[in-house]
């Protein structure tokens, strides 16, 4: 196996300062690495997908992992040429791909059993977030590091501060969870805020993609003005006291009133109003 540059002395070596437009903010400490890699829990025969690994602190924690192959995806240039030695030490378990994950189809490149682990770059994680959940079916696992707030709001309940449309998209499709809490100290350089790792786990029962369709459109609909009756919100939709009086759902309700399940319903008779 090749001799591995240390993992503080790699972004030195190879110029690799973070970069704000990128949103990266590197994680370097080893020991942290190794925990979040334990939080998928057993990798064995796994192919996993690693979105922005930067200086690969991660990456060589996922690969003490006995994972069947990890694919990491990566814009930055001067990443890939610090990841090349990490390939050298690993050629047939890692494979580092130049690509824009918001375009990269994992489900197609990775085959099954597959799960996604990775510290993701703060400017896309949401948006990356909800393209897995919509072929959540796909996905044994998603392990991933968010802003703390993103990570509040994936996973809070009803009448919380944080909930919205994206705890309802992501607890209708999975079980979620705060695996772990990291102080911006642990980065290079610190962010502003704290950072939360989320494990997110696939319910067996996924919903169609016409269903998950009709989910955004009401989510959308009636978290877009938080404060308003869901039977002004929900005016978008059309016939909006019939739907909710068909949902057994009081029109004088506002959105983050509504547990996942009254979401479930309006979406299924949004859906079955439109075949």
């Amino acid at each position: 196996m090749s001799e591995l540059t240390p993992l503080a002395g790699v972004v030195g070596k190879y110029g690799l300062d973070a970069r704000k437009a990128l949103g990266q903010h590197f994680l370097l400490d080893e020991t942290l690495c190794a925990r979040i890699a334990l939080l998928p829990g057993d990798l064995a025969g796994r192919h996993v997908l690693e979105v922005g690994p930067g200086p690969g602190g991660l990456t060589r924690a996922l690969l003490a992992k006995p994972l069947a192959h990890l694919t990491a995806v990566e814009l930055d240039e001067r990443a890939i040429a610090a990841l090349e030695e990490v390939v050298a030490a690993h050629p047939d378990r890692l494979t580092v791909l130049r690509q824009d994950a918001m375009t990269f189809d994992g489900v197609a490149e990775l085959p099954a059993p597959r799960q996604v682990v990775a510290n993701l770059p703060y400017n896309v994680g949401t948006p990356l977030l909800i393209g897995w959940l919509r072929e959540a079916a796909h996905w044994e696992r998603l392990t991933l590091m968010f802003q703390e707030e993103v990570a509040f709001r994936i996973t809070a309940a009803p009448q919380t501060e944080h909930y919205g449309r994206l705890a309802v998209l992501s607890q209708w499709v999975a079980h979620c969870m705060i695996g772990m809490r990291l102080p911006p100290g642990a980065f290079r350089p610190p962010p502003r805020v704290h950072s939360a790792v989320v494990v997110v786990t696939p319910h067996a029962e996924q919903p169609p993609p016409e269903l998950f369709r009709a989910m955004e459109r009401v989510t959308a609909a009636a978290f877009g003005q938080r404060r308003k009756m869901l039977r002004g919100s929900l005016k978008s939709l059309g016939g909006a006291e019939a739907l909710l009086e068909q949902c057994g759902i009081a029109g004088e309700r506002r959105a983050e009133e509504l547990p996942v399940s009254a979401f479930d319903a309006l979406a299924r008779a949004v859906l079955a109003r439109s075949t």
